[in-house]
Parts: C-alpha cells; sequence; structure tokens
C-alpha cells in the first residue's frame, strides 16, 4: 500500500492532523493500536485558541454544544483565577468538554473527509530513505509494510514513530504523582466542599464527577502503581476531613510529572506532534490543546511538501515555530507543578505558601492576570520575531465586508490575501490563495494603516503591507507560498 502521510496515533493531534491533510488532498492513513476510540478522558477542556481553530474550519459549533464555556481558568490552583473573558478573541473562554467528546467530534470531521483510523493496526517500527518511509505495522492478520512519503508520529508520551525516527526525548522522569478518580455517586455539596481544601473537583456531564488530588503521603508513588478505591478514598478523607459520599468509581487513574520536549520535531520524512513531542504535569489542561495547535500549524505545511509548491524551509518551519512553543509549555508546567509539589512537604509549607500568597496577588494585578491568562489559553502565541507587529500573530477575526469574518475566509485551508487597497488579485496562486478585497474594519488599532494581509492556512499572518500600492505582494506570495502554478506546472 501507498500513501502520501501515515499518521500514528487516533487521539485528538492524529485525527486534528488527518483532517488538515485530507482537506488539502493529501492521501493519508490514520493508524492506531486501540480496537476502539479511547472511553475515559483524561483531558477535559478546550482552551480559546483551539476553540478558535475549529471556528476557522467551520466546526466550533458541534464542540460548543457539547461543551460548556467557562470564562475563568486557573495557575498552579492559585486562588484568584486568570480571566479568559477580556482576551481579545471571539471565543473567550475554555470549553468544558471531556476528550472523549473532541475524538469523536474530530473523527467524524475527518470520516467527513474520507479518513477513518484504522484500529487495531500499530505501528511497530520503521525505516526511511530519500524517496519515502517504509512502517512496519502490527495488524489482527499479522505484521505488513506501509510505504508512505512521510509519518508523523501522534503516538503518545511512548512513541514508536519518535524513538524508531531517531529523534531524541530529553528530560526527567516523574518524581511526583497525583491521582484522579470519577465517580458515579457523590454526596451533596461535594463540589463545593472539595474545592474549599484544594481538591480539584468537577461534574462531567456524563453521570460522574472528576475528583483530582496529590496526596502528601502517596505522592512518591510510581505512575505505574495502579490507584484502588480504598487509596483514594483515605487520600481524600486526609484532604478534606471527609469521603464526601464519593463512591462507585468509573475510572481511577495516577499521572506524573514527567517532563520531556523533543529535541527536533522533524528528522528527515519523519515527524511528531502532540505527546509524542512533549508531555509534562497536566498543570492548567494545556496538552491536548498544544497538541490540537501542532497539527494545525503543520497540516498545510506538511500538504504543500507532498503537493510540490511548498517554498524552501517550509516544513522545516514547523520546528522552529512550534518547538519554542512546546518549550514554553514545559517550562510553564514545570513551574506550576514545583508549587503545588512543595506544599505537600513539611519543611516546605510554609515558604510555599508565603510565595503562593505573592503570587496570587500579583494575579489581581490586570496587566499580569492577561498575561499569563495569553500564555495558558494560547493567543498570545507569535511566531518569529519581525518588526511588524501583526507578522507571525493570530489575525483578528474583523468583518472585512459583505458580512464575511476572517475564519470563514479560510475554511478551506488555503491563504487569504485581504486587499485594502486594490483588487485582491492572486489569480496565478488561486489554487494556494483566496485574494478578498476587503474593507478595514473600525475598532481595531493593529489594522490601522495596513493596505493588505496575507493570512496563513492557520490563522496566523504571513505579510503585512502598509504602503499604498502593497509593494512586495508577490514577493510574499512566492516566499510563502511558492511558484505560480503555471510554474508549478
Amino acid at each position: 500500500m501507498n500513501v502520501d502521510v501515515v499518521v500514528a496515533g487516533a487521539g485528538p493531534t492524529g485525527l486534528m492532523l488527518a483532517g488538515e491533510l485530507a482537506l488539502a488532498g493529501v492521501r493519508v492513513l490514520v493508524l492506531e493500536r486501540r480496537e476502539a476510540p479511547q472511553r475515559d478522558s483524561r483531558a477535559l477542556s478546550l482552551h480559546p485558541r483551539s476553540v478558535e481553530l475549529m471556528d476557522l474550519r467551520g466546526i466550533a459549533e458541534g464542540f460548543l454544544a457539547r461543551g460548556r464555556p467557562v470564562p475563568g481558568w486557573h495557575f498552579a490552583g492559585l486562588p484568584t483565577g486568570l480571566n479568559f473573558a477580556d482576551l481579545d478573541s471571539p471565543h473567550p473562554y475554555s470549553l468544558f468538554l471531556a476528550q472523549s467528546h473532541t475524538e469523536e467530534l474530530l473523527a467524524e470531521r475527518a470520516a467527513e473527509l474520507g479518513v477513518r483510523p484504522r484500529r487495531g493496526h500499530a505501528v511497530t517500527g520503521l525505516r526511511q530513505d530519500v524517496d519515502g518511509v517504509d512502517v512496519e505495522v502490527r495488524g489482527p492478520d499479522g505484521d505488513y509494510l506501509v510505504r508512505a512519503g512521510f509519518v508523523v508520529g501522534c503516538d503518545g508520551g511512548r512513541s514508536v514513530v519518535r524513538q524508531a525516527g531517531g529523534i531524541g526525548f530529553p528530560g526527567s522522569d516523574s518524581t511526583f504523582s497525583a491521582m484522579l478518580g470519577d465517580f458515579a455517586q457523590v454526596g451533596p455539596e461535594a463540589v463545593r466542599r472539595a474545592g474549599e481544601h484544594g481538591v480539584l473537583a468537577a461534574p462531567l456531564g456524563n453521570g460522574a464527577t472528576r475528583f483530582v488530588l496529590p496526596d502528601a503521603e502517596r505522592m512518591r508513588v510510581p505512575v505505574s502503581e495502579p490507584v484502588t478505591e480504598a487509596e483514594f478514598l483515605a487520600a481524600l478523607r486526609r484532604a478534606t476531613g471527609s469521603t464526601l459520599g464519593v463512591a462507585q468509581p468509573r475510572w481511577l487513574s495516577r499521572f506524573g510529572n514527567a517532563t520531556r520536549l523533543a529535541d527536533r520535531y522533524r528528522n528527515g520524512r519523519v515527524l511528531v506532534a502532540g505527546d509524542a513531542a512533549h508531555i509534562h504535569f497536566p498543570a492548567a489542561g494545556q496538552g491536548l490543546n498544544v497538541g490540537l495547535q501542532d497539527a494545525m500549524n503543520l497540516g498545510w505545511k506538511l500538504a504543500a511538501e507532498v503537493k510540490g509548491w511548498a517554498p524552501a524551509g517550509l516544513l522545516d518551519s514547523y520546528h522552529a515555530e512550534r518547538h519554542p512553543v512546546g518549550q514554553q509549555v514545559v517550562d510553564n508546567t514545570m513551574a506550576q507543578t514545583l508549587l503545588l509539589e512543595l506544599m505537600l512537604m513539611p519543611e516546605y509549607r510554609r515558604p510555599v505558601a508565603a510565595l503562593r500568597a505573592v503570587l496570587d496577588d500579583l494575579l489581581g494585578i490586570e496587566e499580569v492576570n492577561l498575561r499569563l491568562a495569553g500564555r495558558i489559553s494560547a493567543l498570545d502565541t507569535r511566531y518569529g520575531t519581525a518588526a511588524e507587529p501583526l507578522v507571525g500573530a493570530r489575525m483578528p477575526d474583523v468583518v472585512v465586508g459583505a458580512g464575511r469574518r476572517v475564519y470563514e475566509l479560510v475554511r478551506d485551508g488555503r491563504f487569504v490575501l485581504l486587499d485594502f487597497a486594490g483588487d485582491g488579485e492572486v489569480a496565478r496562486w488561486a489554487d494556494r490563495v483566496r485574494g478578498v478585497r476587503a474593507r478595514v474594519p473600525a475598532g481595531h488599532p493593529a489594522l490601522d494603516g495596513v493596505r493588505a494581509v496575507l493570512v496563513r492556512p492557520d490563522g496566523h499572518v504571513a505579510w503585512v503591507s502598509r504602503s499604498e500600492a502593497g509593494a512586495g505582494r508577490e514577493e510574499a506570495l512566492r516566499e510563502w507560498v511558492g511558484a505560480p502554478a503555471e510554474v508549478v506546472a
């Protein structure tokens, strides 16, 4: 079997990537070792930028119908929350939505585009050469090979693709663990009472309530050791003075603070994304979201490479843009974890409590709060260091004429050239770029004086002109979108 791209893993990152590739007409095969979709949900939220990504592709409605918007979030569990509501976004909230629902909706999207995961088929190895990759697969009927142009590992922290592809994964193993439990039965006021004692508790919407807690007596237990109901209830009693009427566990799990970041996101024809590229303590719920954003960044670039129009260096920019984001997430989760871990150690409890009080006070300063909210929500993600402040940043979802929003214009996965001064003519690149004669929107200072904007398929700004004649437009198109169609042909 020959395909353009093999995606290993049908979690949120793999399904998002598969949809992006299929949207661009790439032949993609998704291989998933599990025989059925994951029923349990470790992740429970889509942060603002992830909801924006769904909006960029016109599929946000299904997520919004199932999820519950939450205007505030947290950093290290400090009492003063992060204020997402004041962020500059059409979706200034975190969407409380179980990972199982996110996967289901992304699988439906991929299926609409002709991609259905091959379940029960595990990638066991690979060999790449200058022309492609031979992917070794173990399925229900035995072993077989798939020949692909590229392979992307979205297969988790123990990624076979990453290891077989020669990509390093430096970092540290777990030194601290915590527990989570989903329970079908809870006592009255259990969620409120748990919160008063620093225990995270949240109804899941499926008849269960999740409790997440570290326990000083069990914080060094290896992640591999199963959680028992008796252990969890004993820890809950130590934390709150009561078991809170909790019973009938549906899922019990232990997670740790192992922290690793791939040393490169691409090695030749092998790439990694999501947990295969970065693992960390799930502080502030960033992991799934970062994976989705990896997939959005990679999808159009890899499709361009497969289709033959990618300008030099475009695929390498995936690592250049996303690795710093991964480093940033690794760093902030380590800081948050330390603030949680040391509170459990008697010798550090008083000084760490004092430090947390200082930080909590700082979160009361609007500028500080918005800075951290932008970081955790991923709305402040900007690629590169161009002097022009718009370049590399998210394009605002403004109305640019005839009731058209920017997000609606990029739903087919092409670039969009917004021409505020001319006719938006991009005929020679029409297969890759939509030209739009636009009206400068009012109330957006960042767009004052802008004459043209080239918006990438992932909603970030590639190029801006502030000159009357839109000087540099053709050079920008060649830099980002490659040679015109007649030259490519």
